[in-house]
């Protein structure tokens, strides 16, 4: 019996490599948002004089990275 074919293996390895870009984007989401939530509000501490606004930024960074994930992920399950 022969084995899969080099068209078949091409997919496969496609299909491995598509899944795993999908996943570590969703794995750099939550943190990417974070960060830059946090730098946003460091900026603005700076600029405005202000010792709470870094938390804010903080706090809205994870939200926007948590709303970002989970609609990347019901995305992915509405085109099963």
């Amino acid at each position: 019996m022969p084995g899969p074919s080099p068209d078949d293996r091409d997919r496969e390895k496609r299909s491995f490599l598509v899944l795993a870009a999908r996943y570590s984007g969703l794995a750099l989401t939550l943190p990417a948002a974070t960060v830059v939530g946090w730098i946003i509000g460091a900026l603005l501490d700076r600029w405005l004089h202000t010792t709470w606004l870094y938390l804010a930024g903080l706090i809205v960074g994870s939200i926007a990275g948590f709303v970002e994930l989970i609609r990347a992920v019901t995305s992915a399950e509405a085109k099963k």
